[in-house]
């Protein structure tokens, strides 16, 4: 990140919002200078303008961080995370913890069952790999000989999965709760595979 932008974003993170004047003011620019800067940032989805009116006079632009922007800044969530696992696993055993996990995964899942319900299983292959990609996952599916195969290039959570692999359970989990279908993990990114596979038959099949 270029020294002046990043000097942008972090008055930005610090203050909240800031407008074309005092950022120019803070870092020594002109104001065609600072809207240079804050035209690349805002066109790389880091900031966004907003009008506002003051006593006297036209609205301002004033420049806030987007989500996008804000998500530079380190979050402690992996480690939480990971905590948090390791205190559950040593109150309630591995076992207990794999059955909070099921009970977790079917609780994402019946937010989504509306969107599923009355399909067959490759509409409902197709729309939950909709649902997954809205979460940001970039995935695949495909069909050969009555078996069916989500490819899942991006893992949701790989750095707490990477020790804690029971993790795992909890998508195969949800696919299952969603699909109504028997699902295996035949390949997994947190494995050292280069994207997770989920094996695919119908409940009935044998």
């Amino acid at each position: 990140m270029q020294v002046t932008r990043q000097d942008i974003l972090d008055h930005l993170r610090r203050h909240g919002s800031g407008s074309v004047k005092e950022l120019g003011q803070l870092l020594g620019l002109t104001s065609t200078g600072i809207r240079q800067h804050l035209t690349i940032l805002e066109r790389d989805g880091l900031l966004e303008a907003r009008e506002e009116r003051g006593r006297v006079g036209r609205p301002a632009l004033v420049y806030t961080l987007t989500p996008q922007g804000d998500s530079l800044y380190p979050k402690k969530y992996d480690a939480l995370s990971s905590m948090l696992i390791e205190e559950v696993k040593a109150t309630i055993g591995s076992r207990g913890l794999q059955s909070l996990l099921r009970r977790v995964a079917i609780r994402f899942a019946d937010v989504y069952q509306d969107r599923v319900e009355g399909k067959d299983l490759p509409a409902r292959i197709e729309e939950v790999a909709r649902i997954v990609e809205e979460e940001g996952c970039l995935v695949d599916t495909a069909h050969d000989n009555g078996t069916y195969f989500f490819h899942r290039y991006t893992c949701p959570f790989p750095n707490v999965a990477v020790t804690h692999t029971g993790l795992c359970s909890l998508h195969g989990e949800f696919m299952r709760r969603l699909l109504q279908a028997d699902v295996h993990l035949t390949s997994c990114i947190v494995r050292g595979d280069r994207y997770c596979t989920y094996e695919i038959r119908p409940a009935s099949a044998k």
